[in-house]
């Protein structure tokens, strides 16, 4: 009895497949129509008719499948503006766990929650000699709302690149930074997946995902390396990028560079107060000595 069941069963899913196949080749792979109800010649009509509509239909699914997998467009950013608005150097941030986090509450529903230091982190950037732009893996309709009420004026994010703009790769939205339109070795990208940046790794600083804990001051910190960046003109930032990825952490590295270089200048600043005294101790010294 049971296994009468079951073959019906199947009987039912299988014929529903057929169906709906059917209705799918029927509607995909129907010849095209001009505005008075003629068809329209194409590669597949001179074929016999079953496999006219096969081939349509396969070309079709061939056409969303590329869709879904490539990005929308081949250049992702206009041309550079001419010297001297265009800023030296690019920089391409992940918006979710890199500058808000998804939260959800029962008093709220789903909220993005600012990282602690955003509004300053932005505007020093922005002032630092750098076009930032968002390019996240998420859906342009959920995040250009959330990107509006951070930068409400569009004084600091000059663009914004979402999923429609990356390649799905094994699961992964991955960001081709070639279809940037801009120079690479000017070009900086902050993520929290690595693997989203797996065709220019090297152009990759890649931070821990930020959960939402309300002590954290990594993008303070981010600020800072990235001040020091444009500061030192450095003329191929993947060198710089490229000794940071070998750390868990690159922004503690970067902490720790930073006082370490600050106590060899107190040092250094303390060597030359021994052996240079200042210019007023000298001269009153030389009055006054017996």
């Amino acid at each position: 009895m049971n296994t009468s069941v079951e073959v019906y069963k199947f009987a039912v899913f299988g014929g529903a497949l057929t169906v709906m196949g059917g209705c799918m080749v029927m509607e995909m792979g129907a010849p095209r129509r001009d505005e008075n109800g003629a068809i329209i010649e194409d590669e597949f009509s001179p074929m016999p008719i079953v496999l006219q509509y096969l081939r349509r239909t396969w070309k079709e699914l061939t056409f969303y499948e590329k869709m879904i997998k490539e990005p929308s467009r081949e250049k992702l950013l206009p041309d550079p503006l001419p010297a001297p608005y265009q800023p030296t150097y690019t920089l391409v941030l992940e918006f979710t766990d890199i500058l808000v986090h998804p939260d959800w509450s029962y008093q709220t529903g789903w909220r993005f929650k600012k990282r602690p230091g955003v509004d300053q982190f932005l505007q020093q950037v922005a002032n630092s000699d750098y076009e930032v732009v968002i390019f996240t893996s998420e859906n342009a309709f959920m995040i250009w709302p959330v990107i509006d009420k951070l930068d409400p004026e569009n004084k600091f994010i000059a663009y914004r690149l979402f999923r429609d703009s990356t390649h799905f790769i094994d699961g992964v939205h991955v960001k081709n930074l070639d279809g940037l339109n801009r120079d690479l070795s000017k070009v900086i990208v902050v993520d929290w997946n690595k693997q989203a940046t797996k065709f220019h790794p090297q152009n990759a600083l890649i931070l821990k995902k930020w959960k939402g804990a309300d002590d954290d001051t990594a993008l303070l910190d981010l600020a800072n390396l990235l001040q020091t960046i444009a500061m030192s003109n450095v003329l191929d930032v993947r060198e710089v990028l490229t000794y940071y990825s070998q750390f868990d952490d690159p922004i503690a590295a970067f902490r720790e560079n930073q006082r370490k270089l600050m106590e060899q200048m107190e040092e250094k600043e303390k060597e030359n107060k021994t052996n240079n005294p200042p210019i007023a101790s000298s001269w009153i010294r030389s009055f006054t000595r017996r």
